[in-house]
């Protein structure tokens, strides 16, 4: 991959500028065992021969040792042609589209040009749709396809480098900048960066209001809580409503109905669908429901897992640190972070492949339904991880450090017993630290963002170059031929670099993004500062995420959506729980750091003060003990009155979010609009269409004569008739064959062949490529090097 300077530099390297007409790569795998080896070269001609009949052409190079490369493009622009009409005649007829595709194509293609993200997404569609519907039925890692490691379109680097120099001169994305996003990405990534950048720009109120704060009004601020909890409504419910926007903006409202079924997906039984009167996959949806109540052990178990795990390793945290002052403290003081960081991501990872066995089990159709039920698990176990330490601060900690003192005794017996009573261990005062969800929320909002931010994008640019280096070190003979390879060999080894690079997944981001979100509805009010922190952070987020994208990942299969899923369910969740917790904890801790800041309430009676419990060291027995001292306060709480606040927050917040919603139901938007305009443009076509029938016959066609009325494929393409769109492999040689006659008389006129014509002319057939496949296989059976297969190539 190139490096940073080569996006801010004239001219790409070389293979750099072009993908020569490049739509899909796919990494194949040989394995080393000779009878797999065999199975794989069979494989790979049934690869070819399916990738051909449904009319794309391939190439197939050497990738890095043990692998192939083949390339994809569709044979012919008429083929393509079909794909899109049928594509765009789908949406339509599922009301994703308010006006049918014209049948005269060029006219269709000029009124709405056909993207490279909706190339991209239509080849894949050919790719992995099953063969019954006429595409090649490719699914990655399994079955017939077990040696096929992963399909992946390539980048285009010249429009990369454009952007992060855009990017980087530009303070907010305009909405040009969005729909090219769109239009080279797809729109499950642009609705990415239009989130975090609508994010970005409502930060800039509670980052005002934090710092005024702050500076006047401290920790636990009524009026803050107040504010941050309006702000959180209004956030959310303008952007259900950008979403909706930006659906009927890109063309994609209602685009779920349409999805592919899973290839994993199993059925009970085909029906008819009672409106459209197509067969429909059918599974009971009660068996899916009696898969999904297991869901609430699961809920159970990451609670009790993870929770466990975070209140002991906190509760050792504050014993090390506040109470604890024996020897090796300064090093003992890391110990609950170590446990933190070993059995966190442990126990994570179990609880993850149970959240994905689950899934699997409940039988998703799409894959769309499949990963927001995995997203939904996931986030409880990212809930438990990410806010607990915070939880056990706020509503236990600093309130009622009372109830931690059974855990301080435990730790100090468990240390005595490690040291077997060789030496008495000296212990602190113990008072509560108000300080310590400060310091906190100051990890969390600072440190962590900058830990994640090199996580992302510094570490592995870091690990591509030292690989890379150690690679050029062991093929050293290999590096030096290259440099002096031509264009096709450059080309190649920039599609090898990319093959190796992680496959980008817009839902870390979004639960980066989500999780920060819940930090600020929860918790800020005990950090006033953190919006602030966060609107630096997300700054810097935006531009890194591109970088992330173009240069640090593979580009992304450009999938098209509505909304950003599940994630706008986990943000309302968050809103409406961060009003409760923010007048829980105002109510709670408002008091605590008055006098000597270790106030303890005492729940259990309605009085004038509260009880502070002391760890004063040891007694003559070795034991910790217990002093409980009064702290006056001028105002007191009991039980019913936190339940009582939680209730009014509730309430307040619940008719907050009904006025608001009133208020933006009266607000019109570009995209409501233009759906509106659209259809009254279709109805009046359709009228004046029907008056001219009217006038220019005695009567008009009958219910029996609209099927022969639909838009014919036959005839919007030309005359190509197809089944299922599947040319075959006879048709699709021929169609083949006339392209590359027709760039060969292109060559004859321009005196020359461009890389892109000297690239698909190396295999002029499909037996060529098989041929030629099926050699590199043989070559690595033998042992042969890449660069005498490049030579016979």
């Amino acid at each position: 991959m190139p490096s940073f300077k080569t996006f801010y530099s004239e001219d790409p390297p070389e293979g750099y500028s072009s993908n020569l007409g490049v739509d899909y790569v796919i990494l194949y795998k040989v394995p080393e065992n000779g009878s797999e080896k065999a199975e794989a070269e069979a494989s790979y001609v049934q690869l070819i021969k399916q990738l051909t009949s449904i009319g794309l052409a391939t190439e197939v190079r050497p990738g890095e040792p043990g692998t192939l490369l083949i390339f994809v493009k569709v044979a012919s622009g008429q083929l393509f042609s079909d794909q899109v009409y049928r594509a765009r005649l789908a949406d339509w007829l599922h009301g994703v589209r308010a006006t049918a595709p014209s049948q005269e194509l060029s006219e269709a293609f000029r009124q709405e040009r056909v993207t490279p993200a909706e190339r991209l997404r239509l080849v894949h569609r050919m790719l992995v749709k099953p063969r019954n519907e006429g595409g090649a039925g490719i699914t990655p890692g399994t079955g017939t396809w077990r040696f096929v490691d992963s399909l992946f379109p390539l980048h285009n680097h010249v429009l990369n480098r454009h952007w992060l120099q855009r990017f980087s001169t530009i303070y907010l994305l305009e909405a040009a900048d969005l729909d090219e996003i769109r239009d080279e990405l797809g729109e499950g990534v642009a609705y990415y960066f239009e989130f975090i950048q609508t994010y970005f720009v409502f930060l800039i109120f509670p980052a005002a209001l934090g710092l005024g704060a702050w500076l006047l009004l401290g920790q636990f601020s009524w009026i803050y809580a107040a504010a941050c909890s309006v702000w959180s409504v209004v956030f959310f419910e303008y952007w259900k409503q950008k979403e909706v926007d930006l659906a009927v903006r890109w063309g994609t409202r209602g685009v779920s109905k349409i999805q592919l079924d899973r290839s994993q997906f199993i059925f009970d039984r085909e029906d008819v669908d009672p409106v459209t009167g197509e067969p429909v996959k059918v599974y009971s949806p009660f068996k899916r429901l009696g898969t999904q109540l297991l869901q609430i052990p699961f809920a159970l178990a990451c609670v009790v897992v993870l929770g466990g795990l975070i209140v002991t390793c906190n509760s050792l945290e504050i014993f090390i640190n506040e109470v604890y002052d024996g020897p090796f403290k300064q090093y003992l003081g890391l110990l609950p972070t170590i446990l933190l960081s070993g059995l966190t991501p442990t126990f994570s990872v179990i609880l993850t492949a149970i959240a994905t066995k689950l899934t699997n089990m409940e039988n998703y159709q799409t894959e769309t339904a499949h990963q927001a039920a995995l997203i939904q698990k996931e986030f409880v176990l990212n809930f438990m991880t990410s806010y607990m330490a915070a939880f056990f601060t706020s509503f236990v900690y600093t309130p009622f450090g009372h109830v931690i003192a059974p855990f301080l005794t435990f730790w100090h017996n468990v240390a005595s017993t490690m040291t077997m009573g060789n030496f008495q261990i000296k212990a602190h005062e113990f008072t509560v630290n108000p300080r310590r969800i400060s310091d906190q929320m100051f990890f969390f909002t600072v440190t962590a963002q900058i830990i994640s931010l090199a996580t992302e994008v510094i570490v592995p640019y870091i690990k591509r170059k030292v690989f890379k280096t150690v690679k050029e070190y062991k093929y050293e003979k290999d590096a030096i031929q290259q440099q002096a390879a031509g264009e096709d060999d450059k080309f190649i080894a920039r599609v090898q670099a990319e093959a190796e690079l992680e496959v980008y997944d817009v839902n870390v981001d979004y639960r980066e993004m989500v999780i920060q979100y819940g930090y600020l509805s929860l918790f800020s009010v005990a950090w006033p500062l953190a919006a602030c922190c966060f609107l630096v952070n997300n700054w810097i987020e935006l531009r890194s995420d591109a970088l992330k994208i173009t240069v640090g990942s593979r580009r992304p299969i450009p999938w098209r959506t509505d909304s950003i899923g599940p994630w706008v369910n986990a943000l309302g969740f968050l809103s409406w729980l961060g009003s409760i917790t923010s007048a829980a904890i105002v109510y709670l801790c408002s008091n605590s750091t008055s006098a000597t800041g270790t106030a303890m309430p005492d729940m259990a009676e309605n009085t004038t003060s509260a009880t502070t419990p002391s760890l004063h060291g040891l007694d003559e027995t070795g034991e910790l003990t217990i002093r409980v001292s009064t702290v006056e306060h001028s105002s007191d709480f009991t039980a019913w009155g936190l339940l009582l606040m939680i209730l009014l927050a509730e309430h307040l917040y619940l008719a907050m979010q009904i006025l608001v919603r009133y208020v933006m139901s009266k607000l019109d938007s570009p995209g409501l609009q233009k759906e509106r305009k659209e259809r009254f443009q279709m109805k009046k076509r359709m009228l004046l269409s029907t008056a001219t029938t009217l006038e220019a016959s005695s009567g008009f066609s009958t219910a029996e004569d609209l099927s022969s009325a639909q838009p014919s494929l036959a005839n919007a393409t030309g005359g190509t008739s197809l089944k299922n769109g599947v040319p075959g492999i006879e048709e699709s040689e021929r169609i083949i064959r006339n392209e590359l006659d027709k760039d060969i008389g292109r060559a004859e006129r321009r005196g020359q062949k461009i890389p892109e014509e000297v690239f698909w002319h190396k295999h002029q057939t499909m037996a060529e490529t098989i041929e030629a496949g099926r050699s590199l296989i043989m070559d690595m059976k033998s042992g042969a090097t890449a660069e005498d297969t490049k030579k016979e190539l």
